[in-house]
């Protein structure tokens, strides 16, 4: 099962975001934070070639982050160079009727990796700890049986870690990303959502509503990310207000779970090495 390794960003159990900044160290520039990044993009690509050719492992890629906090964008920036017939994206909205009826890990699990692929999920399961514990009437949708309100966050905190145990049993290595962005940063990139014309598609005057809930959001997210973060399925704060650095670190950090899986390319056994020799011979002929 594959086991995080300590790192700067890693949510320990006593997370408390007072510690976890939105701005990356200073002294280099987003030049250089791009430059890095392109060199990580194609280590990537070399990596699920592995992963996809070695077909015993699989890979979860979570993606959790206030509105604007950068999700669509790393997401089409990190992996521009992997092949897209190993990779799948779902993007989580609001639940349909028929994904109410269930319980709330139902919707997800069809989206799950299967072996040799990456799957990323742009919000999650995760919003049933998060968007649900910030507007609790959202239960009512559900139809849940009795149950004491002040325990089911823990209570889906426990399904949660018990699923994604479940998924690193199976060999699926899980990595969870929360993008950290700013009240100040969310503000411009929300002004210049309503200022530039290219950017009207992406505006939603809900995600204004939304922004009056900041502090419970923050107090959802920490509780979150302390009670889930696991070493068989770790969380990592990203500095999320600088796009470039952000960007550079998501895909170093998924690099770094690769390198630590090994996963390489299958060798053949003796039966497949005498294949090959014949197939060589017989090409030889023609």
């Amino acid at each position: 099962m594959f086991r995080a390794d300590p790192h700067p960003l890693l949510v320990p159990p006593d997370f408390r975001l007072a510690d976890a900044g939105s701005l990356p160290p200073e002294g280099t520039g987003a030049r250089d934070w791009k430059a890095r990044l392109e060199r990580e993009k194609k280590a990537l690509g070399d990596w699920q070639h592995k992963l996809y050719a070695n077909g015993r492992y699989s890979m979860l890629l979570i993606f959790q982050a206030l509105d604007a906090g950068g999700k669509d964008g790393t997401i089409r920036r990190v992996f521009s160079g992997v092949n897209p017939t190993g990779l799948h994206v779902t993007s989580f909205k609001r639940p349909s009727e028929a994904e109410l009826a269930h319980d709330f890990l139902w919707r997800t699990s069809k989206h799950l990796p299967e072996r040799g692929h990456i799957a990323i999920f742009n919000r999650s399961y995760y919003e049933e700890v998060l968007v649900v514990r910030v507007h609790p009437q959202l239960l009512k949708a559900q139809r849940l049986p009795e149950q004491d309100s002040a325990a089911i966050w823990n209570e889906r905190y426990r399904s949660i870690v018990e699923h994604e145990h479940h998924l690193a049993n199976q060999g699926t290595v899980i990595l969870k990303f929360w993008l950290n962005i700013s009240k100040d940063e969310q503000h411009r990139r929300f002004l210049s959502r309503v200022e530039e014309l290219e950017k009207h598609w992406k505006f939603d005057l809900n995600d204004l509503n939304e922004r009056a809930h900041w502090d419970a959001y923050l107090h959802a997210y920490e509780q979150c990310l302390r009670a889930t973060s696991q070493p068989w399925a770790p969380w990592y704060a990203i500095p999320a207000d600088d796009k470039p650095y952000m960007r550079w670190q998501v895909a170093a950090l998924i690099n770094g779970a690769f390198e630590k899986l090994g996963v390489g390319y299958p060798e053949p056994d003796q039966e497949a090495r005498r294949e090959l020799l014949r197939a060589a011979a017989r090409l030889a002929r023609d």
